[in-house]
């Protein structure tokens, strides 16, 4: 989806910055862009949402080239991923999926409204419906957040990361649509064929088998 994305913003005259975790395949990336239209303004940067300091570094140089930021697309995602710790004491599809996402909106927030109209795209997904972050009496219970191995269940942190998705995309039109910088969460579609499932075999044999009937890149 981000590769995609990323293609057709460029393919368009944009100037995009591919975000990517391994540099070797953000560079890969950049390559097959610009071997569809050699013009085409992109380049590769590193960032690891599962450091928020990889994050904190990713925002000080973008800030250093100064350039505007008209679209900001926050769609990197881990799915059915076991559970671990990131280097920062939080669960790991908590971190990858909302946090480090929610960190680097915070830090290029001055940079969107300078560079207002501004959009930011959050890409949730329709299994946020299938959970819930709020304990018995109705209170944000951040226990379910970032829980401990033995209360993780890897289809129930991806859904409660994609409705914190949602409510942080609501939240932050709220705040800055006033200011020119508007905030919208997006569906990408259902069982779209990606490799999102490679985590677990189970979810790679199920994409499988449905793979006939579901939507290509």
């Amino acid at each position: 989806l981000g590769f995609e994305t990323a293609k057709s913003l460029a393919l368009h005259g944009a100037c995009v910055i591919l975000a990517c975790r391994s540099p070797a395949r953000g560079t890969a990336a950049v390559q097959r862009i610009l071997g569809e239209w050699h013009k085409a303004k992109v380049e590769a940067m590193t960032l690891d949402l599962a450091s928020l300091q990889s994050v904190q570094h990713f925002a000080e140089a973008f800030k250093s080239k100064n350039l505007p930021l008209h679209i900001l697309i926050c769609n990197a995602a881990v799915f059915g991923a076991p559970w671990s710790l990131t280097e920062d004491g939080l669960e790991s599809t908590f971190q990858v999926n909302h946090l480090g996402h929610f960190y680097l909106v915070q830090l290029l927030e001055d940079v969107l409204c300078q560079s207002a109209p501004a959009r930011v795209v959050v890409v949730s997904s329709e299994s946020h419906r299938f959970t819930e972050i709020k304990d018995s009496s109705g209170k944000l219970d951040f226990s379910l957040l970032s829980p401990p191995k033995k209360e993780f269940w890897a289809m129930l942190a991806y859904n409660r990361s994609k409705l914190c998705n949602i409510l942080f995309s609501n939240e932050l039109n709220r705040r800055f649509s006033p200011h020119g910088v508007t905030s919208n969460s997006v569906h990408p579609g259902n069982m779209i064929y990606s490799s999102i499932h490679r985590n677990w075999w189970v979810y790679t044999l199920l994409f499988t088998l449905a793979r006939p009937f579901t939507k290509s890149m």
